[in-house]
């Protein structure tokens, strides 16, 4: 028996705001860009709902920090909602609160929701560099929900300088490029394909930062204009957090939006989806060939899509979110993962990317009606994973009240997380490894994961001086032999 048209939730509009001030003092400020935004999706819905907003979203963010966030942008947009808030950090978050607003709908408690994003961190370092002071809406002394660096990684990582996301996520590449029996060479071609056609949808996509489609081989190769951020990874292969750019998705019922004369084929359908954790330290995670919290994500969503997915978007900070997920769900290495662009060339707006991604995906389906398309999102350091599926027809009830939460089933798949052994001195293997590369693009520092001979973990400095270690982990050494000891700044230290 299918929802009732008043319980139904149907997304009717999408707004995003991009700006480009010659002058940076000229620039919008994140809440106007969000005002904008929101205005262009009840535009696109036709108009008429502003005032009837009873659900407001903010996407956390991070170019300006205000305090009440959510009531700052309600008072812009004249609007009262019973409910407005402000959310936490992760990329994922897009994805969730629209879940949740749609099941807020669905279970009468909110009839229009909108929820947006925006940042402007391209204005604010421009405006730094030129001396500018910008006329915006104060910061507060006190912001609301910002980010707290130790809540994210560990003192011990906060020693090793292994804290930003491109020093991370290359513990993953590594090792689940041994995992799946590629050379890095193998591994880097993957992803400089799969980057380059993610160039390509950008390039076309009227709201991209960046309109310039790339080869694989301008992607991958490191130049001084594409230096390397941390191996593999140059430039162009992470996330472009410098730009101006907001995005909002407007969300009610069936009945409301057939009242209003929207036409079917522009209301696109909220089907369910699931989200799910990996442990925010990296060091207590069960293996880096894959990630259960992913794994167990990809699986819930598929159950919503047994026939599959029209069209697909894949979180993409860094190759290897995609590269594992497409594996999960089944594509082919040439199946089509963005109707955005990404994060590199269409831009990336912190945590909000998938707002703009959702915004994407309403206009594909309503130009290419597909039975089901895949909206996958991803916060932290592979930590916080969130898929979204969404249909150009009505949603079976079921799939919606599926269980949003399956965390339990991650956990199932989990397999013993090797004990830290920080104190071990003598032989280990290598688990996987990352290095980082200065502002020239040279390679500064790294650190090794490794495992001793009885299974504990180690977690070792890289000495990039010693002869040899650059070859041996140009050449991928997952799997080889080393020595650990503690030296006397306390820190356990690698030598092949």
């Amino acid at each position: 028996m299918a929802l009732p048209a008043d319980r139904t939730p149907v997304i009717i509009g999408v707004g995003e705001m991009i700006d480009r001030p010659a002058d940076p003092a000229a620039a919008l400020e994140p809440l106007a860009l969000m005002a904008a935004a929101v205005r262009a999706a009840d535009d696109d819905a036709g108009g008429g709902f502003l005032a009837r907003i009873d659900s407001l979203d903010v996407i956390n963010l991070v170019s300006w920090r205000y305090d009440r966030v959510a009531a700052r942008l309600a008072e812009r947009l004249g609007i009262t909602p019973m409910r407005a808030v402000y959310g936490v950090v992760g990329g994922e978050t897009p994805t969730t609160k629209i879940h949740e607003a749609a099941i807020r709908i669905m279970n009468g408690d909110s009839i229009v929701a909108v929820v947006t994003g925006g940042e402007a961190t391209n204005a604010v370092a421009k405006a730094k560099a030129a001396g500018v002071a910008l006329d915006w809406t104060p910061p507060a002394a006190q912001p609301e929900n910002p980010i707290v660096a130790s809540d994210h990684v560990t003192p011990l990582a906060m020693r090793h300088g292994i804290v930003q996301p491109a020093h991370i996520y290359p513990f993953y590449d590594h090792a689940a490029a041994a995992a799946w029996g590629m050379t890095p060479g193998d591994a880097l071609a993957e992803a400089g394909a799969i980057w380059a056609a993610f160039s390509q949808v950008a390039a076309q996509n009227p709201g991209s930062w960046g309109r310039s489609a790339f080869n694989a081989e301008q992607i991958t190769t490191a130049t001084p204009d594409n230096r390397y951020i941390a191996w593999p990874y140059t430039k162009r292969m992470v996330a472009n957090p410098a730009v101006n750019q907001a995005g909002a998705v407007l969300l009610t019922t069936l009945a409301v939006a057939r009242a209003a004369g929207i036409p079917e084929h522009r209301m696109v359908f909220v089907h369910g989806g699931a989200g799910a954790a990996e442990p925010v330290d990296y060091l207590a995670r069960d293996q880096f060939g894959h990630s259960v919290a992913q794994d167990a994500v990809l699986d819930a969503a598929m159950a919503v899509a047994p026939g599959g997915f029209g069209a697909v978007e894949l979180y993409s900070c860094f190759p290897i979110v995609p590269k594992m997920a497409r594996r999960s769900l089944g594509l082919a290495a040439d199946a089509a993962m963005t109707v955005c662009g990404g994060l590199s060339f269409f831009g990336a707006p912190l945590n909000t990317y998938m707002t703009h991604a959702t915004c994407a995906m309403v206009r594909h389906l309503r130009a290419t009606p597909a039975a089901h398309a895949l909206l996958y999102g991803q916060g932290g350091y592979v930590t916080k994973h969130h898929a979204l599926v969404l249909g150009s027809g009505v949603p079976e009830p079921d799939t919606l009240m599926r269980p949003r939460d399956v965390q339990m089933e991650a956990e199932a798949m989990r397999s013993p997380v090797p004990p830290l052994a920080l104190d071990h001195e003598g032989a280990a293997e290598v688990e996987t490894f990352t290095v980082v590369h200065d502002r020239e693009g040279a390679p500064a520092y790294g650190s090794i994961i490794g495992l001793t001979p009885a299974g504990k973990r180690v977690f070792a400095r890289i000495d990039i001086a010693e002869v040899g270690a650059l070859e041996r982990l140009d050449a991928s050494p997952v799997g080889a032999a080393g020595t650990v000891t503690v030296a006397e700044d306390g820190l356990q230290h690698w030598r092949f």
